[in-house]
This record gives structure tokens, C-alpha cells and sequence, in this order.
């Protein structure tokens, strides 16, 4: 008996002794990921960025909340190029789409979808995927979002009242009476359309949101707004209704595109409150940006309000209009509220900035790198060097950004032109002639930085076009 009642002692005391010891803290769980890319929003279409006439209410309090980057730039000037960088972290010198056709996405590619899917996180895409058709090996869901709802290709992507969408391979149809004829691919234009793509991709987002709450998840809100409907013409800025711009006096157009930008805006509200709602905000990083520069179609006037800023040229260009974006982090506890940087980064660094945060990492040999110190404040890297090329036109484009210097060359055979942007953020002085040494220095990233691809040869005036793409 005495035995007994001296063993409970003694486990009481170790028991309370283990009690009083402190125990190690739970690990913090993975951070959420939701990046949201506009289609088309220029750099100077935010109040953040200058913007006067156009309301950003919640992008502008996002900014407010935490970072807004003013050197970062877009995969490419046009979105299949650009989606492609940013899916796989390689640049146009060597990714395998480098400009807007159907081909898809090669199944040896690695995407920071399949990356993050391998780490334990729910993938989601909602908007335009751009990088394979349906049964093609570029189909999203076979490139590692788990779940995918909206537009497969660009072309298609130009019509807000399509006859049909696409859920994980399977066409989801819309009330919406087709053209006459009726267009196989889901594009063209329709004079009274019903159902609006926009609203059900944003609140196929919002479901996502709420059925992944328990985390950890990456969506891929990839907009369409505020692209034109190319098919539309002068028409082309197809948006239910005009809001408070409805009386403006400006060109109807102007109007639509000024709608677009806050319908955006305002969704963009939904997926920040909807965040607040589920509790989950403190845990999620919210990264904002566009596919490329502003554009000149559907009517739209890029200068009417001035959507490239202080920037020289628009979408196609590879001048900064064409490629620098405007760019917002908010990641609680890491992001500073109300802070900015000018490091220079681009889209083909968010797969390693991404797999850093979900505590892995991408495959060696790719162009990106992890922006996770600039995202929590740390130093600038002066000299990042950037590359990019453009096959759409009368030649091949090439481009080059490395410190303050930006090299620009119209042709392979072409001169080229050199502008110093910490001077010249518009690139309006061509300052080639008197800095040989730099214009020497980037012509050698121009001559070495991409990989021969037989889908895009270097073309210049005067060459045949590339070989038909699928």
C-alpha cells in the first residue's frame, strides 16, 4: 500500500514538473497566397500611381496596407508570353511561349502551381489561363491548379458575354445568345449580351476563398478586365454599366474602360473582405499587378486619362509603358503598411518568391529569383538585370533593363537605343552616343541572354514570319 501511494506521488510530481517546463510553441502555419493580375491595367491606372480621374478605392487602401513596388515589370508586352513567365519563372529568352498564339504550355515545364501543389497547398486559377486548350498538355489543370474556371485562350478571353466558360475541362454554358454565325471558340461580339464572364469569375474566386479556408491555398485570380473585346471595335469596352462615369463627358469608350477599372477594384474590395470574413487575412499574402501596358483598342484612348503615367508607349511596345506594371504586396507581419520600394523585379521572380514563402523552392537553372527580402523590407540589389523579346510586328524587339540603364533595340540588325531612367523615366533621350561603354555592356545581355527556339526565331525586316503555331 505504502508503495502505492508513494508511486502516484511521484508521478503527480513528474507530471507537474513536465506542466510547469515550458513547452515549444506550434509552428506558425503556411502562408496563403492570392495573386491577382489585370489584364491590360496600365501603370498610371491607379490612384496609387497618380491616377485622378479613375476610383481605386480598395486597390489604393491595399497600397495603403502595405507595399507598392515602382520598378517592376510584366513577363512580356502581350499575355500569353507574360503568363508563361510567370507560371514558370523563366524569361522570354527562354520560356517556351514567347508570344500570343495557341501553343501550349510543354508537360516538361515546371509551374509554380505543380510546386506549390507538391508542398501541400489547394491550387486554384480563376480568369485567363492562356497556355493550352482543352486536351492539350498546357491545359491548367494538368500544369497543377487542382481547380481552374474561365477562359482557356486570349482570344476568347476577348468576349466579357461568351456563349460558354470552361470548369476543369468541361464547357460551362452562359445565357448568352450567340452571334450569327455562332462562333466555335467562344469569341466575337454580341450586341445584347446578358451574362457577364467578370462577375462569374470573381465570385467563382470568393467560393474558392471560402472553400479553402483551412488553408494552405494559392488562387490565381488572372482577370480579364480591363482588356477590350478586339471583336467589339469601337464597341469594345463591354462593361454591364458605366457607374459614376455614366455622366462623365468623355467618349464612350473612356467610359467603359474607366468602369472597368473599377469593377476591378471593386472585386478586388470583395476578396480582401472576404479574406477578413473567413479570419484568415492575418495569414494570406495578397500580390496585385497586370499582364502588360495599357492598350488602344475597343475606342479606348490610352491618353484620354493618361493610363501609362509618366511612361513611354503601351501594350506591344517594349518600352516601359508596354512592360513596367503597376505592382501591390500586403502580407501581414512581413510587408511594412504604406511602404515602397524601386528594386527592379518582374513577374518570372514570383515563382521563387512564391515557393519561398510556402517553404520550398523551384527547380535550379531558371531566370527568377526570390523577392521575399525586398517583400520584408531588406536592401536593394542595384544591379538586377532584366531581358525580354517580342516577335509580334515587322521584326523581333529586345529589351534590356540592368541598374539605371535601359537598352531598347527595335531589330536584331538595329541600333540601339539607351536610356538612363533614373533622368528618364519616359525615355525620351536616347543617350547611346555618349555612354558606348554601357550601350557595349548590353548589347552582350542582348546577344547572349536567350536560347534558340524554333517556334521564335529572331526576325528582322524584311524576314518571313515564324513557323504556324498551334
Amino acid at each position: 500500500m505504502r508503495r502505492t501511494i508513494w508511486t502516484v506521488i511521484v508521478v503527480l510530481a513528474g507530471l507537474a514538473a513536465c506542466a510547469s517546463e515550458p513547452q515549444p510553441e506550434a509552428p506558425p502555419p503556411p502562408t496563403n497566397i492570392v495573386m491577382i493580375i489585370a489584364d491590360d491595367l496600365g501603370y498610371g491606372d491607379l490612384g496609387s500611381y497618380g491616377q485622378k480621374n479613375i476610383q481605386t478605392p480598395n486597390l489604393d487602401r491595399l497600397a495603403s496596407e502595405g507595399l507598392r513596388l515602382t520598378d517592376f515589370y510584366a513577363g512580356s508586352t502581350v499575355c500569353a508570353p507574360s503568363r508563361a513567365t510567370l507560371m514558370t519563372g523563366l524569361h522570354t529568352g527562354h520560356v517556351a511561349i514567347r508570344g500570343n498564339s495557341r501553343q501550349p504550355l510543354p508537360d516538361d515545364s515546371t509551374t509554380i502551381a505543380e510546386v506549390l501543389q507538391q508542398a501541400g497547398y489547394r491550387t486554384g486559377m480563376v480568369g485567363k489561363w492562356g497556355l493550352g486548350e482543352v486536351g492539350t498538355e498546357g491545359e491548367p489543370n494538368k500544369q497543377g491548379f487542382d481547380h481552374f474556371f474561365g477562359y482557356l485562350n486570349q482570344r476568347h478571353a476577348h468576349n466579357y458575354y461568351t456563349q460558354f466558360l470552361f470548369r476543369n475541362g468541361e464547357r460551362v454554358p452562359l445565357d448568352n445568345p450567340p452571334a450569327e454565325p455562332p462562333s466555335e471558340d467562344g469569341s466575337g461580339y454580341v450586341a445584347e449580351g446578358r451574362t457577364y464572364s467578370h462577375n462569374l469569375i470573381a465570385d467563382e474566386g470568393l467560393r474558392f476563398l471560402e472553400e479553402s479556408a483551412g488553408g494552405p491555398f494559392f488562387l490565381a485570380a488572372t482577370f480579364t478586365l480591363p482588356h477590350a473585346n478586339n471583336e467589339g471595335r469601337e464597341r469594345g469596352m463591354e462593361v454591364p454599366e458605366l457607374g459614376v462615369y455614366a455622366d462623365k463627358d468623355w467618349p464612350d469608350p473612356v467610359k467603359g474602360h474607366a468602369a472597368m477599372v473599377s469593377l476591378l477594384d471593386a472585386d478586388v474590395g470583395r476578396m480582401l473582405a472576404k479574406l477578413d470574413e473567413l479570419g484568415i487575412s492575418e495569414n494570406t499574402l495578397v500580390f496585385f499587378s497586370s499582364d502588360n501596358g495599357p492598350h488602344r483598342e475597343g475606342g479606348y484612348d490610352p491618353d484620354f486619362n493618361d493610363s501609362n503615367g509618366p511612361l513611354r508607349g503601351i501594350k506591344r511596345d517594349l518600352y516601359e509603358g508596354g512592360v513596367r506594371v503597376p505592382t501591390l504586396v500586403r502580407w501581414p507581419g512581413h510587408t511594412k503598411a504604406g511602404t515602397t520600394s524601386d528594386q527592379v523585379g518582374a513577374f518570372w521572380d514570383l515563382p521563387p518568391t512564391f515557393a519561398q514563402i510556402a517553404g520550398t523552392s523551384m527547380q535550379d537553372g531558371i531566370d527568377g529569383r526570390s523577392l521575399v527580402p525586398v517583400f520584408e523590407g531588406g536592401e536593394n540589389e542595384a544591379e538586377r538585370t532584366l531581358y525580354w523579346e517580342f516577335h509580334e510586328g515587322e521584326a523581333s524587339k529586345q529589351a534590356v533593363r540592368r541598374g539605371k540603364w535601359k537598352a531598347v533595340r527595335l531589330h536584331p540588325k538595329g541600333e540601339i537605343e539607351l536610356y538612363d531612367l533614373s533622368q528618364d523615366i519616359g525615355e525620351e533621350n536616347d543617350v547611346a552616343a555618349e555612354h558606348p561603354d554601357a550601350v557595349e555592356e548590353l548589347r552582350q545581355v542582348i546577344e547572349t541572354a536567350r536560347s534558340e527556339n524554333e517556334n521564335w526565331p529572331l526576325r528582322n525586316i524584311g524576314d518571313p514570319r515564324s513557323p504556324p503555331r498551334r
